[in-house]
């Protein structure tokens, strides 16, 4: 059984009137962004950002392109690979 770890991050009244977001909604978009991050820095694969973002991985594959992340790795990455190949 895979056991769940809630995070508690302080974040000023000011921000999310700035946003105009409630903070469940606040608090949604900050793991999409983080499991974004994570990914995009390669510290979680596509399956572990895609259940720290709650999606499954099709949507979050989809959600990595429409922010522009590849799932391929960047450029310098997939040329590596082929030297390698």
């Amino acid at each position: 059984m895979r056991q769940i770890v809630n995070v508690s991050v302080p974040v000023p009244e000011e921000i999310l009137l700035s946003l105009r977001i409630e903070s469940d909604e606040f608090a949604l978009q900050m793991a999409l962004m983080t499991a974004l991050k994570l990914y995009e820095n390669r510290k979680l694969s596509v399956g572990q950002a895609a259940a720290f973002a709650g999606m499954d991985e099709v949507d979050f594959i989809k959600f990595l392109g429409q922010h522009r992340v590849s799932i391929f790795g960047t450029a310098s990455e997939i040329a590596e690979d082929f030297a390698y190949a």
